[in-house]
């Protein structure tokens, strides 16, 4: 044990490298309380310290390994939600069609459409936070399920599908859709119109994929919002979902991130799912820094200088759909890159403690324990949105296609946006960062004393996730800090 601790402390001298001392937010520099390089060191340190506490403190689950729940299906307010389930169905399917319309017949300007800051900001951004918090609430309020299941009611056979869903394909379909819409959020115009024929399409493909394969194996493997959200869900204190049939639904109450244990992928898509959640919101965060962009515009090979002739800057108009090829390019194998990093951990820890079990089977065992860095990084990167534009809504809701209406006296309610203190901002963004990676080494560490034989091999099969984990850490913060580059070719 005490080599093990000497190697791990040994291993992070070389990911918590110095960098610059400013962060950005809002588009706007601010210069850190202390050198990041000191961010770094303290953060892998209480990596450290907490990886020692698991290592000493955690026992071995149970014989089933699931953590106990408690079905609450039958209290009082749960049912009183329940009557209210059909009205909020059919009120999410009116909230879908008004952001089409609005998108468009509305205002062409972003700020003053509703479809915008609903889509965007309520829907992706509070939506998903308020999952990990509370459950998995899309599951029942689904509008794209509601239209589908409509159909199926006055169609016969429509939602059983023509096509047998084949067990091999998993969660792919959802993966191509997730990076498809990823691309389409970051290289988009930010139109009402463009997003209004993205919601159009997917109606349209969600109608034909249930025809196709069915309501359950759709919704289940290949609408990448519902996949998404429920992976999401995993960390929340209520589990809710539907019942084997469809038919039916269960909530009960369990520990905070109990799900991550009671929970495990079934395939290899859905590592590569989580991933890519992690993945993209990271390279999100990265292509709008100074660093990032030199690296193209820059030109520090000269090989773009001497194909254009002239500085990059001075030939944007030739450069742009090459820029926007190379980075699209990046945005692809991110998850890809993210995964042959931890598949290349999980190999790792399997040669360090002679394990017999499959590298496959033990990238399932501990892929969900990369959920909570996923969730904090999605948080860390976007909740300001919320305050800065979210808030809009109110407004919104009274004028939604920006036609000078009132129709709640709200019109002119919240337009400003709030600016929450950088400093806090920027304490907050570490301490989410922080707190996500913690629990993920205790949900590990307590995966892998369910899975191995000893508390000795479940401890030395930790040290390579321990490793990646601080080499997540650093690269958050690392991005986190980085001054942002407006430009004109984005």
């Amino acid at each position: 044990m005490n080599r093990i601790h000497g190697a791990c402390l040994a291993s992070v001298s070389l990911l918590a490298w110095p960098g610059v001392a400013c962060a950005h937010g809002f588009g706007a520099l601010y210069n850190l309380p202390v050198p990041f390089w000191l961010y770094g060191w303290s953060a892998s340190a209480t990596l450290i310290v907490s990886f020692l506490i698991a290592g000493m403190l955690l026992s071995r689950p149970g014989p089933s390994g699931n953590p106990t729940t408690r079905d609450i299906g039958d209290a009082l307010w749960l049912r009183a939600l329940g009557r209210l389930v059909p009205a909020l169905r059919l009120f999410a399917v009116f909230l879908l069609l008004l952001c089409i319309v609005t998108g468009y017949f509305g205002n062409r300007d972003p700020v003053r459409n509703f479809s915008l800051t609903f889509f965007w900001i309520i829907f992706l951004l509070l939506l998903t936070y308020l999952t990990a918090l509370i459950g998995n609430v899309y599951a029942a309020l689904n509008p794209w399920r509601t239209i589908t299941d409509g159909i199926a009611r006055a169609r016969r056979g429509y939602g059983e599908g023509r096509f047998r869903y084949p067990k091999w394909l998993g969660d792919w379909p959802a993966l191509v859709l997730y990076m498809g819409f990823i691309w389409f959020e970051l290289f988009g115009t930010g139109r009402p119109q463009p997003l209004a024929i993205f919601l159009t399409g997917y109606t349209l493909l969600n109608v034909f994929g249930v025809w196709l394969v069915g309501t359950h194996a759709w919704f289940r493997h290949c609408e990448f919002f519902s996949v998404f959200l429920r992976l999401v869900a995993l960390l929340a204190p209520l589990d809710y979902r539907r019942d084997a049939s469809d038919r039916g639904s269960r909530v009960r109450l369990r520990w905070p991130f109990a799900g991550l244990l009671s929970e495990r992928p079934e395939h290899l898509s859905t590592v590569a799912f989580v991933l890519a959640m992690l993945a993209t919101t990271a390279f999100d965060g990265l292509k709008a820094t100074q660093w990032w962009v030199s690296l193209f515009w820059g030109d520090p090979t000269g090989m773009l200088t001497e194909w254009v002739g002239v500085r990059p800057m001075n030939a944007i108009g030739v450069l742009r759909p090459w820029f926007i090829a190379w980075e699209s390019f990046w945005l692809f194998a991110a998850p890809f890159l993210y995964l042959g990093a931890y598949l290349s951990a999980v190999w790792l820890a399997r040669w360090v403690t002679r394990c017999a079990r499959p590298t496959r089977e033990l990238a399932l065992d501990f892929a969900f324990a990369l959920l909570p860095i996923a969730v904090v990084y999605n948080v860390t990167h976007y909740a300001t949105l919320i305050l800065t534009h979210g808030l809009k809504i109110i407004s919104l809701a009274s004028d939604p296609f920006g036609w000078k209406w009132d129709l709640f006296g709200t019109a002119l309610k919240f337009r400003a946006p709030i600016l929450p203190d950088m400093g806090v901002v920027w304490h907050s963004q570490v301490g989410l960062i922080l707190f996500g990676h913690i629990v993920s080494v205790w949900i590990a560490h307590l995966v892998a004393l369910r899975i191995l034989p000893s508390r000795g091999s479940a401890t030395a099969s930790q040290l390579p996730m321990l490793i990646l984990m601080i080499g997540f850490t650093v690269a958050g913060l690392w991005i986190l800090a980085q001054p942002l580059t407006v430009m004109l070719m984005r």
